[in-house]
């Protein structure tokens, strides 16, 4: 059973690997172009999820999903793809201590376009984390 709270734990779960995907892809960038890179990336998740999606029984005919889940999920892949390019050249070109947090702007924005385009509410609270991030992004960036 799922608690109320599971979600952070997913999170959690999520920025850990997030983390790992940094050095390792940083590691990996060496003498390999990042675009090719990004591809031999792309082609494991697709096997390891393949398999998981299979083995777990959750594979169902796609074709059975009605047109907006399709639309939507297309373009989901279509901003995956984007950012996973421009996250791996931006790990070619500099410190993966530099790049990860930048990256993370997505959060701010995330946030942004859940109010415009959900109507999500976040709180006082939450904004003032949104914008600690948004602080902490403008530091890293400043040149030293």
């Amino acid at each position: 059973m799922l608690s109320m709270h599971s979600w952070f734990y997913w999170a959690l779960l999520s920025a850990v690997f997030a983390a790992m995907t940094a050095i390792f892809a940083k590691i990996g960038l060496e003498g390999v172009d990042s675009d090719y890179a990004t591809l031999i990336r792309t082609l494991v998740i697709l096997l390891v999820l393949s398999g998981f999606v299979y083995f777990t029984g959750k594979w169902s005919d796609p074709f059975a999903l009605n047109r907006k889940t399709w639309l939507f999920l297309s373009l989901s892949g279509l901003a995956t793809g984007a950012s996973w390019v421009c996250y791996f050249r931006a790990l070619k070109l500099g410190e993966a201590s530099k790049v990860a947090p930048v990256d993370k702007f997505s959060l701010v924005l995330v946030a942004i376009f859940a109010v415009i385009f959900l109507n999500e509410r976040p709180s006082v609270r939450d904004w003032v984390g949104i914008l600690l991030v948004a602080a902490g992004v403008v530091l890293l960036s400043l040149r030293r």
